[in-house]
């Protein structure tokens, strides 16, 4: 059976006025929120501020292996900071900042390309039901990167003119530059383009890429080869895992496959199901726009799982969900807005879609309001030891950031409370749809076994 294909004055109807108000309220509250949301120093972003830090306040350019492009780029809000005596406050929410300006971009950039319902569902996915507003709170380069390469996509489908489709690729460009071990997603990426595309030039950004990368390392430490990297540091503990103390990206792919994708601390499967919702047939009616940012944006993901499932921490260590998967909540949440969109011709499709869709609103949820750095002292027992932590962490579905605080829930402040009410609110609403229709299709079945139940007799 084929989904039934809506007409524009079907489109219209469903597309209330007041629909759209209130998914527009919805996105700008959630984005509001952030800046609500403590933001404190942590893990790998400390070290990103205080290198921040020691340029803005000393004029001092640190050599850690950890790059500049991305923090460089928040100085305007540590001046900013500067002058008001917060600092810290105003750079800490660089990340917020980003993604309200990415979302704001895609917003205008997909009008009149993307059906406007379509892409209010997606925008409102990425706020409410992503791995993106948990990484927010974090000053971290993953954020960075994930919205460069967002916008700079849809800057490339969506642009009629050169020019914005090069500045779509310098942006990319520029994401990946922060984070080098994505360069082989953008190589995906890029090949992708020129063989559907016939175009050569779009090659150009791998040489933009590859000069922001070894010109960064020049700079900072001399060599342009130089990443900051090296095998003495750059390992993992040695545990009870049996590849474990390895450098480096020497970790059987096979294995980290598996983990990145069906374990129960840091798989995608948990934390960014819509990734693995078939849309394909979905897509095709829709504008050509929509199938095409799909495809770049699932062979940037693609390309992210093949290289982080070597990399010895590809758990991403004491952060919650697959750190370096954070892309990947992109076409995740396309793809549960084409479900909600064009829902399917089965029960059993929207089952699955109510499945999928439930499951990336707790992970969202969970992740910003709570996080997991309670589970990880219980991984760590008590920071005395490193050796149990992954097989625990990453494996257990009771250790896992997901659910662990269900089984032993911690005391809230009153913004989380406040947080995860309003969050379970925009939640029903996403979620009131697919209900709906299940309930109209079991209403028939319901009714037939009340009345078989009525003539049982003794």
């Amino acid at each position: 059976m084929t989904i039934t294909t809506r007409t524009p004055l079907t489109e219209a109807i469903d597309d209330h006025p007041a629909r759209a108000c209130i998914e527009y309220l919805l996105i700008a509250s959630g984005l509001g929120a952030m800046f609500f949301i403590p933001h404190p120093t942590w893990g790998d972003g400390t070290i990103r501020y205080e290198q921040l830090n020691a340029l803005m306040a000393y004029g001092k350019l640190t050599d850690t292996q950890y790059s500049f492009v991305g923090p460089i780029l928040s100085a305007p809000l540590w001046l900013i900071g500067r002058a008001l005596g917060h600092e810290e406050w105003w750079t800490l929410h660089y990340n917020a900042v980003l993604l309200m300006a990415g979302i704001a971009f895609c917003h205008f950039a997909l009008r009149g390309k993307v059906p406007p319902r379509l892409s209010r569902t997606f925008l409102l996915l990425l706020v409410f039901g992503s791995m993106f507003a948990a990484h927010q709170v974090r000053y971290y380069g993953e954020v960075f990167t994930a919205v460069l390469v967002l916008v700079g996509s849809v800057s490339i489908v969506v642009s009629r003119a050169r020019a914005g489709a090069a500045a779509g690729w310098a942006a990319i460009a520029v994401g990946v530059a922060n984070t080098p071990g994505t360069v082989f997603a953008m190589v995906l990426l890029t090949g992708r383009r020129i063989w559907s595309g016939r175009r050569l030039r779009v090659g150009l950004a791998l040489v933009l890429v590859t000069a922001l990368v070894l010109g960064e390392n020049w700079i900072r430490r001399g060599n342009p080869f130089d990443l900051g990297y090296d095998d003495a540091t750059n390992r993992s503990p040695r545990t009870l895992m049996p590849y474990s103390g390895r450098p480096g990206f020497s970790y059987p792919i096979f294995f980290g496959l598996l983990s990145l994708t069906l374990s129960f601390g840091k798989g995608l499967l948990f934390f960014a199901p819509g990734m693995f919702l078939p849309v394909r047939q979905r897509l095709r009616d829709l504008p050509d726009a929509c199938g095409r940012l799909y495809a770049m944006w699932m062979t940037f993901t693609v390309g992210l799982l093949l290289t982080y499932a070597m990399y010895w921490s590809w758990h991403g260590a004491w952060f919650y969900g697959p750190r370096y998967l954070l892309f990947a909540s992109v076409p995740a949440a396309f793809a549960l807005a084409v479900r909600l969109y064009r829902p399917g011709p089965a029960t059993l499709a929207d089952l699955i879609t109510l499945a999928a869709l439930a499951m990336s609103l707790w992970a969202c949820l969970i992740g910003v309001a709570i996080g997991d750095v309670d589970v990880q002292q219980q991984c760590y027992l008590g920071n005395t030891t490193y050796n149990f932590a992954e097989p625990i962490c990453s494996y257990t579905p009771e250790f896992s950031a997901l659910w662990y605080h269900v089984i032993k829930p911690p005391p809230l402040a009153t913004w989380q409370v406040v947080y995860l009410w309003y969050g379970g609110a925009v939640a029903s609403y996403l979620m009131w749809p697919p209900v709906a229709r299940l309930v109209r299709a079991a209403l028939p079945h319901l009714a037939g076994a009340f009345s078989r139940a009525k003539t049982v007799r003794w």
